[in-house]
């Protein structure tokens, strides 16, 4: 049962007022054990709208900034990966100002559908502008506005599972959104595979699906008027911004905890993938051309076993209302995998090693956000910005990895061969000591 809004203030006011935020941050997470639960509508028209979005943004990522990149700057595949780091920095930087104010708005339509609209419409113009670059930079522009855009609405989405959910369906709707995030990169694929003859489909096509998405959600599920709820007396300034981006691990140790499990879990998903090709190549003999076949296979595989480690793991923790032992089995399984990985001379052992590894992301991702939701500091004031805080926790170690990892494929290099072997036991230790990290220090979620 979707939660009843308020009555709106009776001296009116205005439509949309940006209201001062509270100061502070409290020592212990707001609880919401009243919170009733919300119908089977509202979960899957908030799941049909991250997959829409997740479509929208991530089928550039898969082969349509790729398509414009060839065709802008044919044999300059570097300006590939410059863009899509400046587009990450960019959202990594709006996402938590954008939470940040969705929490102070006052309106009639509540205080995240305004920006969910805005981030829409900023993502769905971005797809147009790299629709029609003429150029690298303006493709690159456009990929910024893209970030900006449509990453605010995925952080929004999840600030709107702190306002709405009870912590009996937290586990559940993880799970959920955890798979059609594991759908959308191929459906993407699919849908982009028949458009490469026409840059406007091709970018315009999935970003329809994120638009009609979002705006179901939108108008399906009304949120509150909350224009008569309380505000204090914090100004929005210069340090209330610089406060957007961190947070005092004093007073909220346990979402503290919990955002250093998920930033050393990323951080071993990152080293396992990123040099994927490269590992293939160095322990089947071949070169990188030839292992497109075998990263095909490991990667439909992982699609599998990650969507049954998110949905099981995200039911059955609702169900059992334990926590931190699923989020310690995602970080056991995912090691235990990257040892075989690790120790595997030849593909049949890397299927294995990689289909246990990816049973142990989808377990601990989809487990380590309901964690997330039931310790979030500062729920009735902050949620919009500590959800944006906690995507820093899977952005920061995608980021920083492959910088990092070279030290380690080069500590027992041999005759120009790369330690991978290294790499993947590393990986194996950070994400045991995530797991470690939620199953022992955050005490409060069973």
């Amino acid at each position: 049962m979707a939660l009843t809004p308020p009555e709106p203030p009776s001296g009116g006011g205005p439509l949309l007022d940006i209201a001062p935020a509270a100061a502070g941050e409290p020592a212990e997470p707001q609880r919401s054990g009243d919170l009733a639960q919300v119908k089977r509508s509202f979960i899957w028209l908030l799941v049909m709208a991250i997959f829409g979005v997740y479509v929208a943004f991530v089928t550039p990522i898969a082969i349509s900034l790729a398509v414009r990149v060839e065709q802008l700057a044919p044999g300059h595949e570097e300006h590939l990966g410059y863009i899509t780091g400046v587009g990450g920095l960019a959202a990594l930087l709006t996402a938590p100002v954008c939470g940040m104010l969705s929490d102070r708005t006052r309106s009639r339509f509540g205080r995240r559908s305004p920006f969910l609209l805005a981030g829409t419409v900023v993502g769905a113009v971005a797809l147009v502008v790299m629709a029609a670059a003429p150029d690298i930079p303006v493709l690159g522009l456009g990929w910024v506005l893209a970030q900006m855009g449509w990453q605010t609405v995925v952080s929004l989405l999840i600030a709107l599972q702190a306002d709405r959910l009870p912590e009996s369906q937290r586990g559940k709707v993880s799970g959920l959104s955890g798979v059609v995030q594991q759908l959308a990169p191929i459906a993407g694929a699919l849908m982009a595979g028949g458009l490469t003859g026409n840059n406007f489909l091709l970018f315009l096509v999935p970003g329809v699906f994120g638009v009609v998405a979002v705006l179901l959600f939108v108008c399906l599920v009304r949120e509150a008027d909350n224009r008569g709820a309380a505000a204090t007396d914090e100004p929005l300034g210069l340090k209330s911004l610089a406060r957007t981006y961190v947070f005092d691990p004093r007073r909220s140790p346990e979402f503290a905890w919990n955002w250093l499990g998920k930033f050393l879990f990323m951080f071993a998903v990152t080293f396992n993938t990123t040099f994927m090709a490269f590992y293939l190549a160095d322990r089947l003999g071949v070169t990188v051309k030839e292992v497109s076949g075998a990263i095909a296979l490991l990667a439909g595989g992982g699609v599998v076993a990650t969507m049954i480690g998110a949905i099981g793991g995200g039911l059955l923790s609702d169900r059992l209302r334990r926590r931190r032992i699923f989020v310690l089995a995602g970080g056991c399984l995912f090691a235990f995998g990257a040892v075989v990985m690790a120790l595997a001379p030849g593909l049949t052992l890397i299927i294995v090693g990689a289909s246990v590894s990816n049973l142990g992301l989808g377990l601990f991702a989809a487990v380590d956000q309901a964690v997330m939701l039931d310790v979030l500091p500062a729920r009735e004031t902050d949620a919009g910005r500590f959800t944006a805080i906690y995507a820093f926790s899977t952005s920061l170690p995608q980021g920083l990895a492959p910088f990092v990892a070279p030290v380690f494929l080069g500590i027992g290099a041999t005759g120009g061969n790369k330690d991978f072997t290294s790499l993947y036991l590393l990986a194996a230790a950070f994400s045991l000591l995530g797991g470690l990290a939620v199953a022992l220090r955050v005490k409060s979620v069973r």
